[in-house]
Parts: C-alpha cells; sequence; structure tokens
C-alpha cells in the first residue's frame, strides 16, 4: 500500500454561495491523497500498474471547472469523480481551500477537508 499525494494544485474558479463569487471568481488550492497498491509498480516502473497521477488531476480539474455553492458539495464530486475512474483506490483524503474568501474580514482562507474509505 502507497500514498500517492497531489499537493497545491492551483484552480481559479467560481464557487460560493454569494452572487459574486460565481461572476468575479477566485483562487482555489486543492490537496489530494489516495492511499493505493502500489506493490506492482514499485517492482515494474511502468505507469501502466500504477494510479496515473496526471488523470488524477484531470479528475480534479474537470470537477473544479463546475460551479457549486458549497465547498462540501464540490468535495463529494471529486471524490465520487476520483473513486469512479480508479476503482482500486483503498481510500482518499481532499482538503479544498478557497483563498481570499469574502468573509466581511481579512482572511488568508477558508477550507474543507474530507476523507472517504472503502
Amino acid at each position: 500500500m502507497g500514498t500517492i499525494l497531489l499537493e497545491g494544485m492551483e484552480f481559479f474558479a467560481f464557487h460560493g454561495c454569494f452572487k459574486e463569487e460565481q461572476i468575479i471568481g477566485t483562487k482555489f488550492i486543492v490537496d489530494l491523497h489516495i492511499d493505493t497498491d502500489t506493490s506492482v509498480s514499485e517492482v515494474s516502473d511502468h505507469l501502466r500498474d500504477t494510479t496515473d497521477y496526471v488523470g488524477l488531476y484531470l479528475c480534479v480539474k474537470k470537477e473544479m471547472e463546475q460551479k457549486s455553492h458549497l465547498l462540501e458539495h464540490l468535495a463529494r464530486r471529486i471524490l465520487d469523480a476520483v473513486q469512479s475512474e480508479f476503482p482500486a483506490i483503498e481510500a482518499m483524503e481532499l482538503k479544498i481551500a478557497k483563498i481570499n474568501p469574502p468573509m466581511g474580514g481579512k482572511m488568508q482562507q477558508v477550507s474543507f477537508k474530507t476523507q472517504w474509505k472503502k
């Protein structure tokens, strides 16, 4: 078993409950950690024997391009898409951070973190 980490994926997207957020957008940072059996790829050194990092990124990117009001909803969509595309994954941890959220005061980010396990 191994953990593959895609960290610091940056997206400009239009998620949020406020109308302005869905019009002007903001930056998001996404971290995805997946647990999967890497024993074959550790020996073979072949891409076909592991979870394709590019494929993982493209799953996240596709979901980030579709508007959501809530980070919680967006996170569930990402987890569902990744699980559907890569059924060998045993567990995942996902963190989505909205940079400079409109909270009425200075704040670096607000984040949502969730986990999924078979």
